[in-house]
């Protein structure tokens, strides 16, 4: 993919969370991307993506098939560190600090930066195990401490009324929308400060979404969402900005409401408005 000939992106700023006693923990769950740019071997997939993640609120990152949307999220918790022959230049910054920093461990900062597929994919255990898999396996609470974490974990998810009689069913026993559930309980277990949400919704059906995007408003209050979505309806109803990606560059960033009634670019507003994509 050679780099489009394109001016910068129209950057709007992003709403910020409220304040309130114990202001500084709104710091926790910040992100900043900063001239970031990345290449598989010797395609560019992304090209020089700057923006600021306001904390504790949902961000969307629209933009057709193959943008870079997903390599974006991706990178943010460096996953696309699993890949052979990746590069990147730039930055990423959680909570200020650099997340390639010498010394990250790119484990502990997926336990911060949890994850979300688009497919869910719960392991071959119970219930419980599934979510006590990441506390346990990272050393981070004892078999004592896990019940009370997992509870916490399945509320937050709004699963805990529907499996607490069946901690000991299969994860892969549950349908679709309960497994997506089941996995987003299992990142939130691990008390991340951002959440990534690639897709989530777009395997459910229309009754088991409604549950995930009530779940995605509800968890903003104490997480950081990044959320990719085909579904600009989606976009709409759960997220404060969104972010539209397009030939691997960000157009434009503004909030929600901005972005959807009064684009800044007219790439955004064909896309938007169905003209491509």
């Amino acid at each position: 993919m050679s780099a489009p000939l394109a001016p910068a992106p129209r950057v709007r700023p992003a709403a910020a969370a409220p304040d309130g006693p114990g202001a500084p923990a709104a710091i926790r769950g910040s992100l900043r991307a900063d001239h970031y740019a990345f290449w598989y071997g010797a395609t560019q997939a992304l090209f020089d993506v700057t923006f600021e993640v306001a904390p504790r609120a949902v961000t969307a990152l629209i933009g057709p098939s193959g943008c870079g949307k997903s390599t974006f999220l991706r990178s943010l918790n460096r996953l696309q560190d699993l890949l052979p022959r990746t590069r990147h230049t730039g930055d990423l910054l959680v909570d200020g600090a650099s997340i390639f920093a010498p010394g990250v461990d790119p484990v502990a900062l997926r336990r911060r930066v949890g994850m979300v597929f688009q497919k869910p994919n719960p392991f071959p255990k119970s219930v419980f195990d599934n979510v006590a898999y990441g506390p346990r396996v990272g050393g981070t609470a004892g078999e004592a401490e896990l019940p009370a974490l997992v509870e916490r974990a399945l509320r937050r998810a709004a699963r805990w009324d529907e499996v607490k009689y069946r901690l000991d069913t299969p994860g892969t026993a549950l349908s679709g929308g309960q497994q997506q559930r089941l996995c987003i309980a299992r990142a939130l277990a691990n008390e991340p400060a951002i959440l990534l949400m690639d897709e989530p919704t777009s395997a459910l059906d229309p009754i088991a979404t409604q549950r995930i995007e009530e779940l995605v408003v509800e968890l903003k209050r104490d997480v950081t969402i990044v959320i990719v979505t085909h579904n600009m309806q989606q976009a709409a109803r759960v997220s404060d900005t969104t972010g539209f990606f397009y030939l691997g560059q960000l157009v434009e960033i503004g909030t929600t409401q901005q972005i959807f009634t009064s684009p800044g670019d007219p790439r955004t507003e064909a896309y938007i408005t169905g003209r491509f994509g």
